[in-house]
């Protein structure tokens, strides 16, 4: 099996909420019907999917149920990324000590509940990399 596209899906009760965020964070557009959208980011490529449920019931993080899987976002800039959620309307779940530390997280919650973090100084491409080029010689 040759997987072409992985695309991470929320479940949202207000779709069109929930798209407009994603696009906004990701820095694309929406595409879609009623029952699916698509973000697209500026190159188009596929980023996110968010599919209509009515009866959508936000995770509780960090405890409590449903549980589900969540997002990390790495950047280089954590504060302009924390400024660019929280006005997209993002809500901050888990501070971080100190938005210019050389590593950290914070952790947030999109429109529709789903938890998800901005992370910066974990390990860059170039080093992820070079562990890969390593793991082949």
């Amino acid at each position: 099996m040759k997987i072409i596209r992985q695309v991470t899906v929320f479940d949202a009760a207000d779709i069109d909420a929930e798209s407009a965020f994603w696009a906004g964070l990701v820095g694309g557009h929406v595409f879609g019907d009623k029952q699916f959208h698509c973000v697209i980011d500026e190159a188009g490529n596929w980023r996110i999917g968010v599919q209509h449920a009515p009866n959508h019931v936000p995770p509780q993080w960090p405890d409590g149920s449903p549980h589900q899987m969540h997002l990390d976002l790495h950047v280089e800039e954590p504060i302009q990324a924390h400024e660019r959620a929280m006005a997209l309307g993002a809500s901050l779940l888990m501070k971080a000590p100190d938005l210019t530390s050389e590593e950290g997280h914070q952790v947030y919650a999109d429109p529709a509940g789903h938890p998800f973090c901005i992370g910066w100084g974990h390990p860059s491409q170039e080093v992820i990399a070079a562990f890969v080029a390593q793991k082949h010689e």
